[in-house]
């Protein structure tokens, strides 16, 4: 907790949106994903449908804050991530949302077919820590230490399938399919 409220209270340079609470525990694994790489973050909630004034208020001033990145979630009509691509002129990544109705098709296809000129770089669906990866890669282009984390960050990629391997070969399928079971 300390660790989220020292990540909120720097200078933000990734802003993290989504349009209902009802996306928070995709929209939480990009801020989890921010928080250890030391990416400074501020997340909202507002709807582009439901509070107009408040959304063109946020995507507009957001330069302004310092973010360098907006990470958008959104289902259904998924309007968040482009409206915000058509006022924020720096890179969007949108994160389209799994929906009962078509399995975020709907909420892909939206974010994704984007007209020219107003670009959203998206995500596959429900992909929070994904959208958080590429905003701190973008953010990496100018920043050494945060690419240096982020080599880090991969290299533990790295070990965790070399240990699951190396488990597998010493415990065999069948105990490494049961040991899952149990944990």
């Amino acid at each position: 907790m300390m660790e989220e409220t020292r990540m909120q209270q720097s200078v933000p340079k990734v802003g993290i949106v989504m349009g209902s609470d009802s996306d928070m525990p995709v929209m939480a694994k990009a801020a989890d994903i921010l928080e250890e790489l030391g990416v400074p973050y501020e997340m909202a909630i507002i709807s582009a449908h439901r509070e107009p004034d408040v959304f063109y208020e946020y995507a507009g001033k957001a330069e302004e804050k310092g973010f360098k990145v907006i990470i958008a979630g959104a289902g259904m009509a998924a309007h968040l991530p482009g409206m915000c691509a058509a006022i924020f002129p720096m890179p969007v990544i949108g994160i389209p949302m799994h929906t009962a109705s078509l399995g975020g098709r709907d909420s892909l296809y939206s974010i994704v077919q984007m007209p020219s000129g107003i670009p959203v770089a998206t995500v596959a669906i429900n992909g929070g820590a994904n959208a958080a990866l590429l905003a701190a890669k973008i953010l990496a282009t100018s920043d050494g230490e945060l690419l240096k984390r982020l080599k880090e960050y991969s290299a533990g990629l790295k070990e965790q399938v070399e240990q699951k391997d190396a488990r597998l070969q010493r415990d065999g399928y069948k105990a490494y399919l049961e040991s899952q079971k149990k944990g």
